[in-house]
């Protein structure tokens, strides 16, 4: 594995063509795409020669590179890195929070039976009447908005007895190995701080928390 240094001045010259044949530079433009020294970038540009991964013919101003087959393999693992930490199939992400008391509502909306049938469907299991409310930690407030941007699956809203629930909205995540969902109402002003977790099973009675322990749940892993 190459210093960081060196690969941070081989993805340079690849960035202005390397790969694909001899590109002119001078230690000054390299110096300044990395913002180091015209001295730093000469020697970090012999460095790669030395190392095998660049070919260079120097000129009276400057000098031809190209960036050889064993340079490019490097960028190709620094690549295949960065495609592993943002795939979409193996992103996950943590929530942490303490749990809280809620006002009863999630109770109510649990029992409507249009709502049951939707979770049902679309999260496997039939939710037990009310919600684990969680405060997020101040670390996990940024990975609660990055959530926002998931697909969640939409809870149609109803009409009955001259009265209209609103949509909702749910995500699949876990709590430990209890398969679980957020679910957030359509209203807007939710407090970004709080989650409503439902399960199949009464989570403060299956995790034995009460308010104020903690608890950790997984989204998309």
């Amino acid at each position: 594995m190459i210093p960081a240094e060196d690969l941070q001045c081989l993805k340079v010259i690849a960035l202005r063509g390397g790969c694909k044949g001899p590109v002119f530079v001078s230690s000054q433009s390299i110096g300044e795409m990395l913002e180091i020294s015209q001295q730093t970038a000469s020697r970090r540009l012999k460095g790669l020669e030395s190392q095998g991964l660049i070919t260079r013919t120097i000129a009276a101003d400057g000098q031809h590179v190209t960036i050889n087959a064993s340079g490019e393999e490097e960028l190709q693992k620094e690549y295949q890195d960065y495609c592993r930490i943002f795939s979409e199939r193996n992103k996950g992400y943590i929530l942490n929070g303490m749990v809280v008391s809620g006002i009863g509502e999630g109770k109510y909306y649990m029992s409507l039976e249009p709502y049951r049938q939707q979770f049902k469907t679309h999260l496997g299991f039939e939710p037990y009447p009310g919600t684990l409310n969680i405060r997020l930690s101040s670390s996990s407030r940024p990975v609660r908005k990055k959530i926002d941007a998931l697909d969640w699956i939409r809870i149609k809203g109803f009409s009955t007895d001259g009265r209209t629930f609103g949509d909702a909205k749910c995500l699949p995540c876990r709590i430990g190995t209890i398969p679980c969902g957020i679910v957030m109402p359509g209203r807007t002003h939710y407090p970004e701080d709080i989650i409503e977790v439902i399960a199949a099973v009464a989570l403060r009675r299956k995790l034995g928390v009460e308010d104020t322990d903690t608890v950790t749940v997984e989204v998309g892993q």
